[in-house]
């Protein structure tokens, strides 16, 4: 059984393929086993796979093609798969960012304290929310991801135990992602270490259209309820907290009383935070 299993979920990536799997070719670890999970119809990208694999034999890479309902679909498909004690996800059009990340990442001191370990990613071309070339994000606490994602690609999981939190949501088009790491948040303590992972390649869906209607909508309930908060709780009436205007909302539609504490908390929160 491998350490780590590397999950490239792909939809007609032949012009992608081959660069992402030669960034983990190099990589000085070797204890890794690669799942390609192809959606493709009817594209190149099982050839240009094929290709790689002749130029390396005995690449540890099993390639699945079979439709499904989405990126996440395809990852869900791909994690039962697995066979690794840890889980990768990467992108088909990413890459490792340079030959020694898995062996720092996956070493003992690592992994034997952790459910799921954290870096950061170099972004590549601009996106919606972060420029080219910077390094995204850093250390996360809980305010900061109730505002924005630690970026999937920095993430390694303890397999047993992403199993455990349960399958990405698939109804959610764009976020799933950033809803399953809220999940994973909710049951253990994040273990971050200062290294960039990933080169992370702008102009895919979830940074060229941040659009996802059902996650949006589904957002404050959900924070609710995997963090075990109170429509009145700081975290959720902070003037940072993204969905602060659905939380006053809900303050309303439960009565003057509800609505009058949480108006007075966020007066006093924001007097707090006023600079001096």
């Amino acid at each position: 059984m491998p350490l780590l299993s590397i999950i490239v979920p792909t939809f007609n990536s032949a012009a992608s393929i081959e660069r992402s799997l030669e960034s983990i070719a190099v990589q000085s670890f070797s204890d890794y086993e690669v799942i390609v999970q192809d959606g493709s119809p009817a594209d190149d990208t099982a050839r240009a796979i094929g290709n790689f694999l002749q130029l390396h034999p005995k690449f540890p890479l099993r390639l699945f093609r079979e439709s499904d309902r989405g990126v996440y679909d395809a990852m869900n498909k791909a994690t039962l798969r697995a066979r690794g004690e840890w889980l990768y996800f990467l992108g088909s059009d990413d890459l490792i960012f340079d030959d020694r990340v898995l062996a720092v990442v996956m070493s003992p001191l690592n992994t034997a304290t952790a459910n799921v370990i954290y870096g950061n990613v170099e972004i590549v071309g601009d996106c919606a929310w972060a420029r080219s070339g910077t390094i995204y994000d850093s250390r996360f606490d809980l305010p900061k991801l109730l505002n924005r994602n630690i970026c999937h690609q920095a993430i390694f999981y303890k397999a047993d135990f992403a199993r455990s939190v349960g399958e990405y949501q698939g109804d959610y088009r764009v976020c799933g992602d950033w809803d399953f790491t809220m999940r994973c948040w909710a049951r253990t303590q994040f273990k971050y270490i200062d290294v960039t992972v990933a080169k992370f390649a702008a102009g895919g869906l979830s940074s060229t259209n941040r659009e996802d209607g059902t996650f949006d909508r589904e957002f404050l309930d959900n924070v609710l309820r995997y963090f075990r908060l109170s429509p009145l709780s700081p975290l959720v009436n902070a003037p940072t907290f993204k969905r602060l205007s659905d939380v006053i909302a809900l303050q309303q539609r439960r009565g003057r009383v509800y609505s009058l504490c949480g108006r007075a908390l966020r007066f006093y929160m924001r007097r707090r935070t006023r600079p001096a």
